[in-house]
């Protein structure tokens, strides 16, 4: 009898441990989603629509803030290990651009590597962009505003 209670309890130690290592291994969640390269061959730049758009890779969950502006897929994949801080490891940015008629004029692909910012791939209409992109005009202007500017002066 003594012999089998020695097995049992190590079969509790080995469950115990066994417990133990599968809490400290990471856990990965991903949010959020980008079409990939081949889903993206099929987005004709010049071409397509915001509706074809929609119909070949879906419509996006962020748009840009102006009437007629941008599609915006974002993908983040976080690790979580154990009573460590929630850390981010790999985020990915979609940014398809429409002219004024809605038709695709930029197609573009950014990752976060190191806090910052990487373009992986971009298509353009063969115009080109004029002027500072998208992304330098909304950083740019972030300095550039105070609280007197939005408030209405009585009198």
């Amino acid at each position: 009898m003594h012999l089998m209670q020695a097995s049992k309890f190590r079969h509790w130690i080995a469950a115990g441990l066994l417990a133990v290592l599968a809490g400290c291994s990471a856990t990965f969640q991903n949010h959020g989603y980008v079409p990939t390269d081949d889903e993206l061959q099929n987005v004709l730049v010049g071409v397509d629509t915001r509706n074809t758009v929609g119909e070949i890779i879906g419509r996006p969950s962020s748009t840009g803030v102006l009437e007629g502006s941008g599609w915006y897929y974002i993908s983040s994949r976080v690790r979580n290990y154990t009573f460590h801080k929630a850390e981010i490891i790999d985020r990915q940015l979609l940014a398809i651009s429409f002219d004024e008629k809605g038709v695709v004029s930029n197609v573009e692909r950014f990752s976060l590597k190191d806090g910052r910012v990487i373009t992986l791939s971009r298509r353009v209409t063969s115009s080109g962009i004029k002027g500072p992109g998208f992304f330098n005009q909304l950083l740019g202007n972030l300095g550039n505003f105070s609280v007197g500017d939005f408030l209405e002066e009585d009198g």
